[in-house]
């Protein structure tokens, strides 16, 4: 099992190496000599990502013996409670009661000690993910989302208690819906 975080360290190291050229658009290696790598090559790394998420994703599912079905976009959902009324759109604002946490089980944030999330549906300012599960709940509503990190908080984290290419586990509740 060890080939796995080394092959995660040479994909980091290549992203690195990849992003973090200071010379406009172009690559350099550590000489300075101009490195051209393709967009394919590119593509086929966020693949080999991407798939490795799903994976652990899909582990932690059967592992905990969870009822989840997944997206097109890499979103795993549970809706224990779709709610009343008409479903969630974008334009409205929504007031949830919420969990985050990592998929050790690591609590990051809660409601409970931060407030309730309220936000314009449709407008960003939360993950993606967030905004793709909401959709599928009403006022009332209660669900168990699991985020890969690209529709989460992507490769560098929320720089406090979400670490870089998290997958992160969200439990919400709709306290409110309201038009904006």
């Amino acid at each position: 099992m060890r080939a796995v975080p080394a092959l995660s360290k040479v994909i980091l190291s290549f992203f690195l190496v990849s992003f973090c050229s200071c010379s406009g658009s172009q690559n350099r290696d550590e000489r300075g000599n101009s490195v051209n790598i393709p967009l394919e090559t590119y593509i086929k790394v966020n693949r080999k990502l991407v798939e490795k998420e799903q994976e652990k994703i899909k582990q932690y599912v059967e592992d905990n013996q969870l009822d989840m079905h997944a997206t097109g976009t890499g979103l795993w959902y549970r809706i224990d409670e779709p709610g009343t009324g008409d479903f969630i759109q974008k334009g409205q604002i929504v007031t949830l009661d919420y969990k985050i946490k990592l998929l050790d089980g690591t609590l990051c944030y809660d409601s409970e000690e931060l407030g309730p999330k309220e936000f314009l549906v449709g407008r960003g300012g939360v993950e993606s993910g967030l905004e793709e599960g909401i959709l599928m709940l009403k006022n009332g509503g209660r669900a168990l989302f699991i985020m890969p990190p690209h529709l989460a908080h992507g490769l560098i984290g929320d720089d406090e208690k979400i670490p870089s290419r998290a997958i992160i586990i969200y439990e919400v509740e709709v306290v409110d819906v309201k038009f904006h």
